[in-house]
């Protein structure tokens, strides 16, 4: 099994003015991307791929101090665009791998709730979380009789479902779906749909009826995305503190 870490972002909601990426903010010491790394190490993953766009020179400078798992940037130079460029720019990772771990490397979670998704049943897979706060910021995933059937900022309303949690962020695609995947971001390229985000692609897979991605949830477990000043407060004073307690 690989993984792609998608960090490539600006992060300019954070308001941050010393040119770190979001990967490498740090947290008890470390860096989003060094959890990152150590997590999937232990998870047995060999081989990572980082999209890198805005100050990419520092991410791989940071990279090189890892010596497992075997890493290596791709640069998204159109990072100011939509993250479905991001996608397209490690397309090649989505078609070679047999398995692959997809995940946006702005989140602080415990290791745990990656390897139930790595571990999962699901050949192909993602994690859900159903205590979230409603608002047009969270990506949702909608499921109706143990089948996802939607999955948007902004889910259709002619749609029914059971019920609805927020994406984490993290995927698990095998080869053939991975390789869908892959296609889909060139066709939002070639269409010029650039500036689209990356869960778009995922959702076309979604919607498409014959996907076969199954979810875990994960509820309750200590994660956050960070892209606000207020989360890295939160990150700090409420998530840090319940996963190194866990």
């Amino acid at each position: 099994m690989d993984a792609i870490l998608l960090a490539a972002g600006l992060g300019h909601r954070l308001g941050l003015n010393d040119g770190r990426p979001k990967a490498l903010l740090e947290f008890g010491g470390q860096s989003l991307l060094a959890r990152h790394l150590a997590n999937l190490a232990d998870l047995g993953i060999e081989h990572v791929t980082v999209c890198t766009g805005y100050r990419a020179d520092l991410l791989e400078q940071a990279i090189t101090v890892y010596r497992r798992p075997k890493t290596c940037c791709i640069v998204n130079p159109d990072y100011h665009q939509g993250s479905v460029k991001s996608l397209w720019a490690v397309r090649s990772a989505l078609h070679g791998a047999k398995e692959v771990l997809l995940m946006d490397a702005d989140v602080l979670y415990p290791a745990g709730i990656l390897q139930r998704l790595a571990h999962s049943r699901h050949p192909n897979c993602l994690l859900l979380d159903r205590n979230y706060v409603p608002g047009d910021e969270p990506v949702k995933v909608c499921v109706q009789a143990g089948q996802i059937v939607e999955f948007s900022k902004r889910p259709d309303p002619t749609l029914t479902w059971d019920f609805m949690g927020e994406s984490i962020g993290f995927f698990k695609f095998n080869a053939a779906l991975g390789a869908r995947l892959a296609a889909l971001t060139e066709a939002y390229v070639a269409d010029g749909r650039g500036d689209a985000p990356h869960e778009a692609a995922i959702r076309d897979l979604i919607v498409a009826g014959d996907h076969g991605i199954g979810f875990e949830d994960v509820s309750g477990a200590p994660w956050i995305e960070i892209d606000f000043p207020d989360d890295i407060r939160r990150a700090t004073t409420e998530i840090l503190p319940a996963i190194e307690h866990a």
